[in-house]
């Protein structure tokens, strides 16, 4: 059994202009993880955050879940100027990586580009990341023999609930359910209880949102995103993502999964979001 964690990074906003300084992008990011592996995982992830962060220690080692690394501030440290900024950063993001191969994990999801002045409707957008999400996870399911589980990073119940109908709805639909090894509707953690959340966020915040802004948006956004330098980033762990992702070929032969990428800008694949 596998378990899929969400998370997003970015909001889902609209840009009125090139630039106004809202985010210029929304990923929606799953991490697959073996359901064995989570006591290992926990425990391991925890020992970074011991050894990185100090200051968060408490004197109880599993206490160390309660405080959380925003992926948003790992990506500020690591486009910083300052070598002692920048360096433990990817030091820390480069361990994470090494973390998720060492268990197995896999990435897939939904990267948008906003277009300036385009209205979007962030409902739809959010509820079709996750049902891509689900569809490349049952695919990985299938492709393993086993089955499997959602949690995603609580949001208000409205939104909650309106992202789980969805999938309630195909998975009980009299044509069948194209979600059969995924056993439940998607549910919703907190980040602070679930290693996966906190996982998912740092891959989703400090390296698939601001790959995408210097990727996708330098040159056509001009706001105090675009102004930081990402291609530290971009450099670092381009190769990883790439590694990490879980894709496949449907029945016509075109690949799907991985990280996903709507471009309506520049037009460009997801493949470029690791060049």
């Amino acid at each position: 059994m596998r378990v899929c964690y969400v998370d997003e990074a970015g909001c889902p906003g609209t840009l009125p202009t090139a630039s106004t300084d809202i985010q210029p992008v929304l990923a929606v990011v799953g991490l697959s993880v073996p359901q064995p592996r989570l006591v290992t995982l926990t425990a391991d992830f925890l020992h970074l955050k011991k050894r990185f962060f100090p200051a968060l220690n408490t004197g109880n080692f599993l206490d160390l879940v309660l405080p959380e690394i925003k992926g948003s501030d790992v990506r500020r440290d690591a486009a910083r100027s300052g070598r002692r900024q920048w360096r433990p950063a990817l030091q820390f993001l480069g361990e994470v990586f090494r973390l998720l191969d060492t268990h197995d994990a896999a990435v897939f999801g939904r990267v948008w580009v906003k277009e300036p002045g385009a209205t979007i409707n962030p409902t739809a957008i959010y509820t079709y990341s996750i049902q891509s999400i689900c569809r490349t996870f049952q695919s990985q399911l299938d492709s393993l023999d086993e089955h499997g589980f959602v949690v995603a990073d609580s949001r208000r119940k409205g939104q909650n609930a309106d992202v789980s109908h969805s999938i309630f709805t195909q998975k009980f639909r009299s044509s069948g359910d194209p979600f059969s090894r995924v056993i439940e509707m998607p549910t919703f953690g907190h980040s602070d209880n679930h290693v996966g959340l906190q996982v998912a966020d740092l891959i989703a915040s400090a390296v698939v949102f601001p790959l995408a802004i210097e990727t996708y948006c330098k040159g056509h956004v001009t706001n105090v995103h675009t102004a930081r330098d990402y291609s530290r980033l971009k450099r670092r762990f381009g190769g990883p993502l790439q590694n990490l992702q879980f894709r496949y070929q449907r029945n016509d032969g075109s690949w799907a999964g991985g990280l996903m990428v709507s471009d309506p800008i520049g037009k460009r694949s997801g493949g470029w979001l690791f060049r």
